[in-house]
């Protein structure tokens, strides 16, 4: 009997009675686990554990990126039993934060795992050590210097602690540490109960992906609850996503161009991001979008107007996009600053698991809006666009081509909208003991929330997967080799969420 014949297979945005995926005793589930993550095509979405009754239930997503399917897979034990389990991870890197989480909420031991620490300081975890001891590793020589940055930052961004072993400039090793405001979001979708107080959740996962994750969300309700949403419902999400690909695109090449002392790339990329934004002002009444996706219905219909006065600014756009683009690529400081920095190498993106345009750049063709497509993206027939140099330059030319398709889905979409239907007041109404499922392809990469529903239909869990679950450890491996003063550029390139990963 094959893996594929022992799973229960689902496609994006489905759901299913939760005693209908396969439960196995612990070993057959990491055996099953090691051989469907070994296979070609395949990697993890998601791979947790919550408490069902009196037993603690492990929920396995495993992608199948070549048919478009998820297969599912569960392992049961009983909620107080002090076991240790065999880790997977030491089979399969990638699951390494995955199974640390497990052990960080349950106090659940895994046998063999190589890097068993905390990921977040959450009031309610079972682990409660305190953050400030943290065991950062280590390395005695006199030869050698440890550097710390953070938690407290210069700039605006959000707490987290960057430990660095130095050899010199050269950096040997660098260990993150994120979780600094852990905010129990999954948590909080619990405990709210209302679809407005979810959705606003939603939007305040990450705030600069408010869009992707939003709709991961509404998306995943309505398949949960039954709803169809009409083309205007999908037409609106899919130009929504796509604008705030290029406007969070564009935002990252005028940092990138910061780190690298190129002022005039800083100020033009910085001011063509501006009107991108203020166009979802214009929408929907938010810079960052919010308020504009519901499930079920939308508060603000894209109209004929809205098309002529995007197609204007997209045209206008485009014009100083290109020649400050064409500016950047022929700098010769600028490439000597890109070339050959942070490289992360195809062999490193499979073993890690990466995502998004961290994978994308090391030649790894993982995108959900061609593998697992949603809203429109089936229609758009989307092409991943793929570089191989793994650097910084691949990850800044990566952007440049991305805000380029971007634009043309949206001219493309922008020739036939669909007529606004007015909702009628549909009834959500979840299911009991049932499971689903939602994935997007926010501007990070892949986004993952998955539900589940107790015998009353109420939510009993949530879990969300912010594309920076995959990608810190990719950064701490790509400056490995490189100076110090090259870990600006390499974080800015990389540009990870601290609050994504701190749920």
């Amino acid at each position: 009997m094959t893996s594929s014949e022992t799973t229960y297979k689902i496609r994006n945005n489905q759901s299913v009675q939760l005693d209908l995926i396969p439960k196995y005793e612990y070993a057959k589930f990491r055996l099953l686990m090691i051989e469907l993550l070994g296979k070609s095509g395949h990697h993890c979405l998601n791979y947790f554990a919550f408490k069902n009754a009196n037993a603690l239930q492990f929920i396995a997503c495993i992608a199948d990126d070549n048919n478009a399917l998820i297969h599912l897979l569960s392992h049961e034990m009983d909620l107080d039993a002090k076991c240790t389990l065999e880790a997977i991870t030491s089979e399969i890197p990638s699951l390494h934060l995955f199974e640390r989480e497990i052990h960080e909420n349950f106090g659940i031991e895994f046998n063999n795992h190589p890097w068993l620490k905390p990921v977040r300081f959450a009031n309610n975890r079972k682990n409660k050590t305190a953050i400030n001891d943290y065991p950062f590793y280590s390395i005695k020589s006199e030869e050698l210097h440890e550097v710390g940055v953070g938690p407290i930052h210069a700039g605006i961004i959000e707490p987290g602690h960057f430990r660095f072993i130095c050899n010199g400039e050269n950096v040997l090793h660098l260990e993150i540490q994120l979780g600094w405001q852990h905010r129990g979001i999954e948590e909080l979708f619990v405990q709210k109960k209302k679809i407005l107080e979810r959705t606003t959740l939603a939007e305040n996962i990450a705030g600069d992906t408010c869009i992707s994750h939003t709709t991961a969300f509404v998306n995943l309700w309505e398949s949960l609850c039954n709803y169809t949403p009409d083309e205007s419902l999908e037409f609106a999400r899919t130009i929504a996503s796509e604008l705030e690909r290029i406007a969070i695109h564009t935002g990252d090449l005028s940092a990138i161009c910061t780190d690298i002392a190129y002022q005039m790339g800083n100020s033009v990329y910085g001011r063509l991001r501006t009107p991108i934004v203020n166009f979802f002002q214009e929408w929907g009444g938010n810079r960052l979008a919010k308020g504009l996706i519901r499930a079920g219905k939308i508060n603000y219909p894209f109209t004929q107007i809205l098309a002529k006065r995007l197609l204007n600014l997209l045209t206008e756009y485009e014009a100083d996009f290109n020649e400050i683009s064409a500016k950047l690529f022929n700098l010769p400081s600028a490439l000597n600053r890109m070339e050959g920095i942070g490289v992360i190498s195809n062999k490193q993106a499979i073993t890690m698991g990466t995502v998004g345009m961290v994978a994308r750049t090391s030649g790894l063709n993982r995108d959900i809006r061609s593998s697992h497509p949603y809203n429109l993206y089936q229609k758009l027939d989307h092409q991943p666009i793929l570089k191989h140099s793994g650097d910084v330059y691949a990850r800044a030319e990566l952007r440049i081509d991305e805000i380029a398709q971007s634009i043309s889905y949206i001219r493309k979409l922008l020739n036939n909208i669909p007529k606004f239907k007015k909702p009628e007041n549909y009834q959500f109404v979840s299911p009991a003991n049932t499971f689903a499922i939602s994935l997007t392809e926010g501007w990070r990469g892949e986004i993952c929330h998955c539900a589940i529903t107790d015998d009353k239909g109420e939510l009993q869990a949530y879990k969300i997967k912010d594309p920076s679950h995959h990608n810190w450890m990719a950064l701490a491996q790509a400056v490995r080799k490189n100076e110090i003063s090259d870990f600006p550029i390499c974080n800015k390139s990389f540009n990870l969420s601290y609050c994504g990963h701190d749920l």
